[in-house]
Parts: structure tokens; C-alpha cells; sequence
């Protein structure tokens, strides 16, 4: 089951996500993608200024929900590349800034959830790495581009062949994700933080995520990056948040953004 929620008190205007099966860890079946797909749609439709997604219960999401799958009816190549692939597509694309707050497992397609989010803070009590060594699968989602563009390929294979895992502070340490925060305190950090993200500068915020993509998905190299840069601060001077925030530094006051 996914929950969507959206917040507009005190003049914030965010959509919370929350994988709502924890009895089964938040994995995921076909169904649940489809009410996730839907849930970041009706998102993007209602205009919200930033995401957060979550999982209740005591973990993020485990992944694929297998129970009582048998792998000699199953088609894992359209379960990955025609119900998750799309998926996280849309959330890698969503048209504001997302945020994951990850807690407990994080696997598989967790893992790839994880991937698809712009910023993503970590409970100390996180669970992350490759578990299919006992499953006799391969890592999915996403995971080794992850592992290697971040802890390179003798670390990544180590994960793989092992199947040992890292926990919120050593995938912070290892740059995996942004900020490993106290279990306890990780729902209201990122609510907090999402907030502050969905009262600001949206249209500057999807330009950067722009240029960060291109850097990493295009290898575009310093000087070609700073070229498009140059392009893309030009293009925000005619944008309302950019005069606003102008006007609002000689004023000395604090910018009233509308994401625009």
C-alpha cells in the first residue's frame, strides 16, 4: 500500500510518500509500483515544490516481495525493466526536489529507490548493500552504478560476492547518500528539511539537478559544465525567484520564493 500526503500548513507545499507495508518490510509487488507511479503523478499534478518518500514500520523497503514467487514462472527482465525502470524514471525526473528518508533495509529495488531521489538521509540503523549472493541474483536497480561511481569496483565486488552490509554511518562515510541522522530523529529531520526545500527557489533547484545529471550521466567534463552553467544562470535571470531573491538581498530581508 502507498499513502500520499500533502502538506500546505504555513504556507508549505510538499507531497510525503509513504510505502505503508511493513509487515512485509515495504517490498514491493507489481501493484505497489503501480500505486507508486500513480502516487508521484497525482504528486506532480497538484504542482507540490518538493517529495519526501519513507517506508513505515521498521525498514525503508526490502525490495521485490517474493513470497511465494517461483522463478520458473517469473519474467525478471519485464518485472525490472517494464514496472520498476519506469518508476524510478518518474521519480528520478520529478518535477521538484525529492528527499528519502531511508531507515533499516534498503535493498534491491529499495536500494533503486533510493538511487532515483535527489537527497537522501539515512537512519544510523540503515541496512545497505547486495543480499543476492544467498538469493543466487544479481545486483538490480540501479545499485552497481551506485557502488562503483562511489566505492569503485574492488569494494563493489566485495559487497556483491559477500553479501555483507553497511549501515547509515559507514554508507554516508563511503558517499553513497547525504547525511546520517539518529533513528529516532529521522522522519522530522527530513520533513524539516523538505519544508524548508518546497518554500524555496524550485526552478534554480531543477536547473542544478540538471547539471549535476548531465556530469554524471553524460561524463560532461569541467569546462563544458561550467559553460553550461554560465547558459543556465543566464536563463534564470529573467525568472521571477531570481529577481526575488535579488531584490530581496538589497532589501535585507528574507526572499519570499514561488518556485517560478
Amino acid at each position: 500500500m502507498i499513502d500520499l500526503t500533502i502538506h500546505t500548513d504555513g504556507g508549505a507545499n510538499y507531497a510525503e510518500v509513504v510505502l505503508n507495508n511493513p509487515k512485509a518490510m515495504n517490498s514491493l509487488a507489481e501493484a505497489d509500483l503501480a500505486e507508486l507511479d500513480a502516487a508521484y503523478a497525482e504528486a506532480a499534478e497538484k504542482k507540490v515544490r518538493a517529495l519526501m518518500l519513507r517506508g513505515e514500520g521498521k525498514g525503508f523497503c526490502a525490495g521485490r516481495n517474493i513470497k511465494g514467487l517461483d522463478p520458473r514462472d517469473d519474467d525478471a527482465t519485464d518485472y525490472l525493466a517494464n514496472k520498476v525502470t519506469p518508476v524510478l524514471r518518474r521519480m528520478s525526473e520529478f518535477p521538484a526536489p525529492t528527499f528519502a528518508a531511508v531507515h533499516g533495509p534498503c535493498l534491491g529495488v529499495g536500494l533503486g529507490l533510493a538511487i532515483a531521489t535527489d537527497i537522501v538521509y539515512v537512519a544510523d540503523d540503515a541496512t545497505i548493500g547486495s543480499p543476492f549472493a544467498n538469493l543466487g541474483a544479481t545486483l538490480d536497480s540501479g545499485g552497481h552504478s551506485l557502488f562503483v561511481e562511489r566505492l569503485g569496483a574492488h569494494r563493489t565486488m566485495d559487497l556483491i560476492v559477500t553479501a555483507d552490509m553497511m549501515n547509515g554511518a559507514e554508507a554516508v562515510h563511503a558517499g553513497l547518500f547525504s547525511r546520517v541522522v539518529p533513528a529516532d530523529e529521522l522522519v522530522e529531520f527530513t520533513r524539516g528539511k523538505v519544508d524548508r526545500a518546497s518554500r524555496g527557489a524550485t526552478t534554480a533547484f531543477l536547473t542544478s539537478r540538471k547539471l549535476v545529471h548531465d556530469i554524471r550521466d553524460n561524463g560532461t567534463g569541467l569546462w563544458a559544465s561550467v559553460s553550461d552553467e554560465n547558459v543556465a544562470q543566464g536563463e534564470l535571470c529573467s525568472s521571477r525567484d531570481y529577481l526575488e531573491g535579488f531584490q530581496a538581498f538589497n532589501e535585507k530581508r528574507a526572499p519570499e520564493f514561488t518556485g517560478e
